[in-house]
């Protein structure tokens, strides 16, 4: 009798991919999801519960900050909405400027006229005038493509505390998060009445599961064969062995992983000639407070220069008042919200940091009217959360054929090393566990 095949991580992709081929899943938490995975605190208490109490009076957050599910395949959307009832939404995201107590909507380039007509006529004549070369970098290309006007206020300061610095170093990527379309540039920079964010963007309109990520999760793992408390510690592909954390050693025919693509090279032992591309962690500060006088509307505001240092915050009761506790629902005078701040990768702050960030961002988001008393401050900590590339790196290539040799597939947004949205995630995992089922990968 052959080795069993193993499908590492029981994330979005790894569930997936076992529903579809029915091969174990070995995970290392206690519950599915990875990072979109709900959880619920009722007020003033610091236990985490893993579903919503018999009275509802908890406040829902993920582990991640707010996951919403974008694009995707029609087929896989309708998978998604047999699994779990949803809710569709349609974006409201603004950037905000603390020092000036000013809100512009998303996209900035799109709303030029609310930088007043100085800056709008500056920064309309860079983007229709851009200069000669060929940009390799992240700040390279989005001066490139908004100018220096924009780029100062804006875009660089926010992408540097986005990647945690590394936007002068790394290549650019994902532009389709920041849209460049110079009819609505013109218009936005003279039609104030004019609003284009309605129709630009990579998540105008979103869906979330009525019962929260987690169920949507729960439900995915219910299909399959799902192994939690298994933690792997060192692969050995020669051998071809798992060995996990609580002392067993596994034998595998092949494995199909969604574990980040580094610590898939670090628990084989593997390595490439080209230098690892680099990746960003965030702690995420999941709050439940009273709501300020000036909490705004939106669902995310993209923050340049916060004094706390983070870059996003994202309103959870915005997008839907079942992330609060039922009783405060009706009324209205409740908020929950999560903030992100990014570190590079390898990097981890203390305790210590932890707290004297939770406290330095409380009071920002107090002194700005956000929120009042808070009722739940609780951080999580996401090691990998986005994934970048050195300019013309080969790594990520080298890296998949290293695993491929010895019969070790990888999938999903951290296992292939890409972004990718939530649909996007789950199809790839249906596929790639079906794909290893057959004899031939």
């Amino acid at each position: 009798m052959s080795a069993p095949t193993w499908i590492l991580g029981g994330g979005v992709t790894g569930l997936a991919a076992g529903r579809a081929s029915g091969l174990p899943v070995l995970e290392a938490a206690a519950v599915p999801g990875g990072i979109c995975s709900s959880y619920y605190l009722r007020p003033g208490t610091t236990t985490r519960l893993p579903t919503p109490p018999p009275d509802g009076d908890a406040y829902r957050f993920e582990i991640g900050g707010g996951h919403w599910i974008f694009g995707g395949d029609p087929r896989i959307l309708r998978f998604i909405r047999a699994l779990t009832p949803v809710r569709a939404y349609r974006r409201r995201s603004a950037i905000y400027f603390a020092a000036s107590d000013t809100f512009v909507p998303y996209p900035i380039q799109h709303h030029l006229h609310r930088l007043g007509p100085d800056v709008a006529a500056q920064a309309l004549r860079e983007m229709l005038n851009p200069p000669a070369g060929t940009p390799r970098t992240m700040a390279e290309a989005l001066a490139y493509r908004f100018g220096p006007t924009l780029t100062d206020r804006f875009f660089g300061p926010f992408h540097a505390r986005y990647t945690a610095g590394l936007w002068e170093r790394i290549a650019f990527q994902d532009g389709y998060k920041s849209p460049l379309n110079l009819d609505l540039v013109i218009r936005g920079a003279f039609d104030g009445a004019f609003d284009p964010a309605a129709a630009v963007g990579y998540n105008v309109e979103f869906i979330y599961p009525e019962d929260g990520l987690g169920a949507l999760m729960q439900r995915l793992a219910a299909g399959g064969d799902v192994r939690y408390g298994h933690e792997v510690v060192r692969i050995d592909p020669a051998e071809r062995r798992l060995f996990l954390a609580d002392g067993r050693a596994l034998a595998y025919e092949r494995l199909l992983a969604t574990l980040p693509l580094r610590r898939m090279l670090a628990l084989t032992g593997l390595s490439t000639d080209a230098p690892p591309d680099p990746y960003t962690s965030v702690l995420v500060l999941n709050l439940g407070a009273v709501r300020g006088p000036r909490c705004p509307e939106a669902h995310w505001l993209y923050v340049p220069d916060a004094p706390a240092g983070f870059h996003r915050v994202g309103f959870y009761s915005n997008v839907d008042p079942h992330f609060l506790p039922a009783p405060a629902r009706a009324d209205g005078d409740r908020v929950s919200l999560y903030v992100e701040t990014a570190f590079e990768g390898g990097t981890e702050p203390t305790d210590a940091e932890i707290a004297r960030r939770t406290r330095a961002t409380v009071e920002a988001l107090q002194a700005w009217g956000f929120i009042g008393e808070v009722e739940v401050a609780d951080p999580t900590w996401i090691p990998y959360a986005y994934t970048w590339a050195w300019p013309g790196s080969t790594w990520r290539e080298e890296a998949l054929a290293r695993l491929r040799a010895h019969d070790i597939w990888m999938a999903g947004r951290y296992g292939r090393w890409v972004f990718q949205g939530i649909a996007d995630s789950l199809q790839e995992g249906l596929w790639a566990g079906a794909a290893m089922t057959t004899e031939a990968v």
